[in-house]
């Protein structure tokens, strides 16, 4: 089967029922309100919306925290397509209580090396989420009780796994459920190691029962309930090997469950694998760590301009959790408190990822959130860019001045974002002939949710420093005019 063949095939695979989706998204309607019974439900046919557990608890977020944000995103924003709840890493570590150790490790200990501390895990060396930190796992119940929870108010549940097999399971030789006489040391490459974290090795992908692990590791998710995963240690940087064979194990582990889970990888993903993630993968990190920092803004345009033509359906370049509102409660570093970006830098952020249609993963502690951070994530109209919009692209960067374009595919429209990455205000101007667009144009201010008016052949929009415009552009007819709306 030629490359092409397989990323067409890996399409139909992930999505509703094959082509129906592709069609029904094109027509302007939602495959969603579309889906016969007999179908299965479709996994990221848009790019997912959510909250992330990371930015603000690190590696010891708690059950109570965990339901607070998903009573809060229940109330809140769920009529607005935010949906997943998402515990980051390191949920079956058990923290002494207080703890706020990021990367926590294990240790050896030297008359039998066996690691301290013992993280929860059942006898096929598939870790449980630690009872001090999630009461209702007690007596091996797992995330079932929360996961339950979580799907009574409206909304999907998805968890973070480290790459790899328990370093503990390894030297307990734990056995791979259903692979007689083949045990977890068989199975382990301890040359293949997190060089951040060092809880697990890689599997020897050319291991017998290596497949059959990873099936294990999701039939349990799918008994659990999980939605949502999110896979860590796939890559890291240019010295760093991109786990191929593990990725693809991924996928088959999560085709065999027969449950719909999204796929998510981190992090900083390689462009040269491209294709091989378009196949694989819902979605996947293309920058290390992102955070409120203006310079790691600033750069990441290049990235998502580099990785625009790799969007969806069911596959979206991620450029990372959106860092707003109340971050750091429990680290990584720097002390609690309200994310650094200025409001300016704010639009900025959720215009970006918005055309270029990035999964959105909010980061900060939602019940916290304040009245600005709620209106920037409930604003149907520039959301609908992230979940609707098609081809979006930089189509202009010059001197600290860039501008994006995408359609809409339900009607004549085009989306344009402005973006101002250097320090003083500065004009930006739309010649409509430049953009391929009529002479007369209407233009609204997704932002504000305000019509500018009607214009002709351009226009002109002041932009402050490190901030950014979302404008809708639509054709305006005149008597007798017959030109097509040019996309």
């Amino acid at each position: 089967m030629s490359h092409l063949n397989k990323l067409y095939m890996s399409i139909l695979r992930r999505s509703i029922g094959g082509l129906i989706p592709v069609l029904l998204f094109f027509s302007g309607c939602d495959p969603r309100v579309e889906m016969k019974p007999d179908l299965p439900a479709e996994i990221a046919f848009r790019p997912p919306m959510g909250w992330n557990s990371y930015d603000c608890f690190g590696a010891a977020v708690t059950e109570a925290e965990v339901r607070a944000n998903a009573e809060f995103m229940a109330k809140h924003l769920k009529e607005f397509g935010w949906e997943y709840i998402v515990i980051d890493y390191c949920w079956y570590y058990p923290h002494p209580p207080g703890s706020i150790q990021d990367n926590p490790p294990q240790f050896r200990l030297p008359k039998d090396h066996s690691l301290v501390p013992w993280m929860p895990m059942d006898e096929y060396g598939r870790l449980l989420p630690d009872p001090g930190k999630f009461p209702s796992a007690a007596d091996g119940q797992g995330f079932k009780p929360l996961a339950d929870y979580i799907h009574s108010l409206g909304l999907k549940f998805g968890i973070h796994l480290m790459r790899g097999i328990p370093r503990q399971a390894v030297w307990a030789r734990t056995p791979v459920r259903d692979k007689e006489g083949i045990t977890a040391d068989l199975i382990a490459d301890s040359t293949s190691v997190c060089p951040w974290l060092n809880l697990m090795y890689g599997v020897d992908m050319s291991a017998e029962g290596a497949q059959d692990y990873y099936n294990s590791l999701f039939e349990l998710y799918a008994e659990w309930g999980v939605d949502f995963v999110k896979v860590d240690d796939i890559d890291l940087n240019e010295r760093y090997p991109y786990r191929q064979q593990e990725v693809e194990a991924y996928r088959k582990a999560i085709d065999h469950c027969k449950r719909p889970m999204v796929l998510s990888l981190s992090l900083n993903l390689k462009y040269e694998h491209r294709d091989h993630l378009k196949e694989h993968a819902d979605m996947w990190r293309i920058s290390r760590d992102f955070w409120d920092d203006w310079p790691k803004l600033k750069a990441q345009f290049e990235n998502c301009a580099l990785w625009a033509g790799y969007s969806g359906p069911n596959s979206w370049p991620d450029a990372d959790m959106l860092p707003i509102g109340e971050l750091r409660l429990r680290g990584p570093f720097l002390p609690p408190g309200p994310g650094r970006f200025t409001p300016d830098e704010h639009y900025t952020l959720l215009t970006l990822w918005s055309i270029a249609r990035s999964p959105l993963m909010i980061g900060g502690h939602l019940p916290a959130s304040d009245a600005f951070v709620i209106e920037l994530l409930s604003n149907p109209e520039v959301i609908e860019v992230n979940q609707k919009s098609t081809g979006g692209h930089e189509w202009f960067n010059e001197n600290d001045r860039i501008i994006w374009k995408a359609a809409d595919p339900g009607s004549e429209d085009i989306y344009i974002a402005l973006f101002n990455t250097g320090e003083e205000t500065t004009d930006i101007t739309l010649s409509f002939r430049e953009l391929e667009l009529p002479d007369r144009v209407r233009i609204r201010n997704l932002w504000e949710r305000k019509d500018l008016g009607l214009f002709v052949h351009s226009s002109t929009f002041p932009v402050n420093p490190h901030g950014a415009l979302l404008l809708k552009l639509q054709h305006e007819q005149t008597p007798g005019d017959t030109t097509l709306f040019s996309r």
